[in-house]
């Protein structure tokens, strides 16, 4: 039987950009150790007393179908939490429930595109935006926002590429490259959205990741709350990725909508996990900080390994769990070097390659294990570069 085109085609007949990361897993299995710096996944676990939280109401009865579009409480808390962060007055109307920050992306683009729309997206990108983009029959589009602006995308680029198209997807703090977008880049994307009539979906889900600078939540900018359609996540504020917890907040109507779209897809989150959700949002700015803590020390410890080498610059990591390497001193592509990192150290990183042309010749490490583990491997790393720079063959270990 033949497949659609939309299953077939998510990947653009190419790479879907996790090759080094399916790699050094076939290695882990074989029993081969490996330190991974690929996924963004914390090294700490879910706090204890949000699975308590979980587990309590789980055995309390509250395992049945839950609102599709979310419980009251929880949306609530969302939307105060949302209006407290971006001074955006926001209600429950304003959010829907999703399972995870994947599928709010999908919704929100089924939201803003119909089928043979385009849709525009930031190079580099999050490996699945263009998927995304292609799953509801939209066109990808790239903008490139290029390492000699320091990953900051730039208006004119914006509206260059906005012909025809029908939204723009943005990520701050930005995944891979740890940049954070400024007051002047924000104000500029949004009057290429309003000039060019484009919905703004601005996935958020690094805004409790800010080390310096800060976080501007893009919809409290003037005229721009009736166009855009923010992406949030429990995942990576409270450790709890494999909850599945995430959210839609955008304009009453939208979100309408968009719950229609969760009844013939989706059909909620557990209502035992929104539960815990709920629990662990009302720990307040704590939680987070405690969460966020190990990112903000292996910054610190970045910057001193990198201190001084020539082989291997970082791109200012101003956000997120991720530093971003520029390896072109080398003369090879984030891919080949990625490859050859696992074959000689038994290290995995991400290529930059995997996240868009406009990263090629980089790395995305995450930030993903103990202090000490992460030191060592990006010493080794940075010795890696520095033999490759100075023209030394490299020895592969057994």
């Amino acid at each position: 039987m033949k497949l659609s085109k939309r299953i077939t085609g998510l990947t653009g007949g190419g790479s879907d950009g996790w090759d080094v990361f399916n790699r050094a897993r076939a290695m882990i299995a074989a029993g081969t150790p490996v330190i991974e710096l690929t996924q963004g996944e914390h090294d700490i676990r879910t706090a204890p007393a949000i699975l308590d939280e979980m587990h309590r109401v789980a055995k309390a009865g509250n395992t049945g179908y839950s609102p599709v579009h979310g419980t009251p409480a929880l949306r609530d808390a969302i939307a105060a939490r949302v209006t407290a962060r971006t001074g955006v007055p926001t209600t429950r109307d304003n959010v829907a429930i999703t399972p995870g920050g994947q599928p709010a992306l999908f919704a929100s683009h089924s939201t803003a595109c119909d089928p043979g729309d385009t849709a525009l997206f930031i190079d580099p990108y999050y490996a699945t935006y263009p998927g995304t983009i292609r799953g509801v029959g939209a066109v990808p589009r790239a903008v490139a926002a290029r390492p000699d602006h320091g990953f900051q995308p730039l208006e004119a680029d914006i509206a260059a590429a906005a012909d025809g198209a029908r939204s723009l997807l943005i990520n701050t703090p930005n995944n891979p490259t740890g940049v954070v977008y400024t007051e002047a880049t924000l104000t500029g994307i949004a009057r290429a959205c309003r000039d060019h009539d484009l919905w703004l979906i601005s996935d958020e889900v690094y805004d409790t990741q800010v080390w310096t600078g800060t976080h501007l939540s893009p919809r409290a900018l003037p005229g721009m709350a009736d166009r855009t359609l923010v992406i949030g996540s429990m995942s990576k504020s409270h450790a709890m990725t494999g909850s599945r917890v995430g959210w839609v907040v955008g304009p009453a109507e939208a979100i309408r909508h968009l719950v229609n779209l969760s009844t013939h897809t989706t059909y909620g989150v557990p209502g035992f996990i929104q539960d815990a959700a709920l629990f662990a949002l009302n720990q307040g700015p704590a939680l987070e900080a405690q969460v966020a803590a190990p990112f903000l020390r292996r910054r610190a410890i970045a910057a001193g390994v990198l201190n001084g080498v020539n082989a291997v610059t970082s791109v200012p990591c101003d956000g997120a769990m991720y530093v971003m390497l520029d390896i072109r001193a080398t003369a090879m592509t984030g891919e080949a070097f990625a490859n050859a990192l696992l074959d000689a150290e038994k290290i995995a990183v991400m290529p930059g390659e995997s996240f868009g042309r406009a990263a090629a010749g980089h790395l995305r490490v995450a930030m993903t294990v103990d202090d000490a583990t992460f030191e060592d491997a990006l010493r080794r790393l940075v010795a890696f570069a520095e033999a490759r720079l100075a023209g030394k063959p490299v020895e592969i270990s057994a």
